[in-house]
């Protein structure tokens, strides 16, 4: 089945350990995959909340393979799959990108090799994301965090070049929160030249957080985003994108009350994801295990999150009102006996 990305939120998946022995959970992995897509987010795999660092490939490997299993087994055949497959070396990202592909990826996602970042010439990004995508059996995305690349923060100019060099680009994640940078990427790669020169194959810019979905789908012309608030409010995050998706429309019946009821919904969001976004993967986990009753360990040097905090987060009176909208959404959707798509 050939699925295409096209505009929908993501959700890096957190690599889910056993106590004590490290080893994967599997099945608490694939669950947590099924659970949010039933609310319609995609999965991002192996990425930085998968931590991706910490993974050996053959355990990228069974994460992807499980996923595309557990997702064809659940009804949802037609999900597609992103895959973190960037390892450092041009040619070890392109096998990896190669073994994704048979376990059932969709697309790789990439980020810029950054542990010689001081030797790393905008020549040298360029030719590193094409020859991959050029190699690669899948589409591939670029992923642009400076945080977990050496500090190479890939310019607007550096992201259209290497779109213009290979129609195997197929998109961009932008975890630096540059809002005009997306504006500018989205702009190059939705002009006639462009896509024409592509063949009309797609090409989805999306941010890298959730507090601005819908200033960058309405403004931007965003085609979504992944985050990994994404885990805990999958059902409200997904109704935040289809709003702000329905209000492109200038004919939109009640347009001000669907904007003033995104808008809200936007806030909270934006508030949520202030107050996670500190606590990192270890928070997000701990989240996990005490609302869902999993989500565990990290996997060492990580240490496990500090005992308070979480409810110290959920105390905060955004936080309470958020958990209140994220518990009416899920109700209803499963009270209509449909997935979230």
């Amino acid at each position: 089945m050939v699925r295409s990305l096209g505009q929908n939120v993501w959700a890096p998946i957190p690599t889910f350990f056993l106590p004590v022995s490290e080893d994967l959970d599997v099945p608490t992995f694939v669950a947590h995959v099924v659970y949010l897509a039933k609310a319609g987010l995609y999965p991002v795999i192996a990425g930085s909340m998968g931590e991706a660092h910490h993974l050996s490939p053959s355990e990228r490997i069974t994460l992807i393979t499980s996923a595309r299993k557990a997702l064809d087994d659940a009804g949802l055949p037609e999900v597609p799959i992103i895959a973190g497959t960037g390892v450092g070396s041009t040619r070890e990202t392109i096998k990896l990108s190669k073994e994704a592909a048979e376990a059932g990826a969709d697309c790789a996602i990439v980020i810029a090799s950054g542990y010689f970042a001081g030797a790393m010439s905008k020549e040298a990004l360029v030719k590193f994301f094409v020859d991959v995508a050029e190699s690669s059996p899948i589409p591939v995305m670029i992923y642009n965090y400076p945080g977990a690349a050496g500090g190479i923060d890939l310019t607007s100019n550096d992201i259209n070049a290497i779109a213009d060099g290979s129609s195997n680009i197929v998109g961009v994640k932008l975890t630096c929160g540059g809002v005009g940078k997306l504006t500018r990427i989205t702009g190059h790669t939705t002009t006639k030249a462009f896509v024409s020169a592509r063949a009309g194959k797609e090409f989805v810019t999306l941010g890298g957080f959730a507090d601005f979905i819908l200033p960058t789908v309405l403004g931007s012309k965003a085609d979504g985003a992944i985050m990994g608030l994404a885990n805990l409010y999958p059902y409200s995050i997904s109704k935040l994108f289809k709003l702000s998706l329905s209000l492109l429309d200038p004919a939109l019946p009640n347009w001000q009350a669907v904007h003033a009821e995104a808008f809200a919904l936007q806030t909270l969001v934006s508030e949520a994801d202030f107050a996670y976004a500190p606590l990192g993967i270890s928070g997000t986990k701990a989240t996990l295990q005490k609302r869902r009753g999993y989500g565990g360990v990290t996997r060492l040097p990580l240490l496990p999150f500090e005992e308070g905090r979480v409810e110290a987060t959920d105390a905060l009176h955004a936080i309470v009102a958020i958990n209140e909208v994220e518990d009416r959404l899920a109700g209803a959707v499963k009270a209509n006996g449909v997935n979230g798509h």
